[in-house]
């Protein structure tokens, strides 16, 4: 049977969007800006730890990302508003014959704070996936903001072995660079086996936080017992964690077990684990 040439040479693929503002109004952070368009939403905004921090679930209902997909999403964080920020399963970038895109933006005021902790990211063998995020903050803005990435399935015996995944992260106070980082891992790169890159493990995950832990606090989170390999460093107004790992949820029970101990020395709030992560 013979295709129509528009049916051969077109392929579907969404572009959604998703804007999203937050002000505080006395002792509240409310939603003030929700716009999307496509296949991007968030859910109904909860308030388990109180009025002061709003909690919101950004949701994909295609979930998985093609070839030809761009996902963008900003999210403005008003003075003195606390937003925290996630998903309810793992992002999926399938195979595709051509790149997708996420691009991120995000805002955070002066006395702000903004949480980004998304679940994890699994990048299929032959996925195109190529990201890119800006943070701007404003004096004293408060920021975490976490990724987990998982190269291949190798539950499923699939191994990293076509395919890209690339990504870009600046963070900026006041327009000053605080972090600034580009990856690429093409499939069966030598990186993804050697001591100094991936070292065969198919998952990495990063935190960063703003501020500066006490020295003593910072040993306490070098020594927490889990399954992965990982560090700290603290650099100026910024401290940074990562890790390799060989599943994803080895890399995601890491981050959290540092997120409580760090959010209370450098955020001054206890840790609640959204609902969500446990469903």
């Amino acid at each position: 049977m013979n295709l129509p040439v528009s049916s051969v040479l077109y392929t579907p693929s969404w572009h959604a969007e998703l804007e999203l503002g937050y002000a505080r109004f006395g002792a509240s952070t409310r939603p003030v800006l929700r716009r999307h368009k496509g296949p991007l939403r968030v859910q109904k905004h909860l308030y388990a730890e109180g009025p002061e921090v709003c909690q919101h679930i950004i949701v994909h209902p295609p979930g998985g990302i093609a070839g030809g997909d761009r996902l963008d999403i900003t999210a403005s964080v008003g003075t003195n508003a606390w937003a925290q920020l996630t998903s309810p399963g793992a992002a999926k970038w399938y195979r595709a014959a051509g790149p997708a895109y996420q691009q991120l933006k995000l805002h955070v005021a002066a006395g702000a704070t903004l949480e980004w902790m998304p679940q994890e990211t699994i990048v299929y063998s032959a996925a195109q996936a190529e990201l890119q995020t800006v943070i701007e903050l404003e004096g004293d803005a408060r920021l975490l903001y976490w990724d987990v990435v998982a190269l291949g399935r190798p539950a499923a015996g699939e191994r990293f072995d076509r395919g890209h995944f690339q990504s870009r992260l600046d963070i900026r106070r006041d327009g000053r660079a605080l972090w600034h980082e580009r990856q690429r891992v093409s499939g069966d790169d030598g990186l993804l086996d050697s001591p100094i890159g991936l070292d065969g493990q198919p998952v990495f995950a990063t935190l960063l936080i703003t501020g500066t832990l006490d020295p003593e606090l910072l040993q306490r989170c070098r020594e927490l017992p889990s399954k992965v390999r990982g560090d700290l460093t603290q650099l100026p107004d910024l401290l940074v964690a990562r890790c390799l790992a060989s599943e994803a949820l080895h890399a995601r029970d890491w981050l959290i077990a540092l997120w409580t101990l760090l959010r209370p020395a450098l955020l001054g709030r206890e840790a609640l684990a959204p609902r969500i992560w446990s469903t």
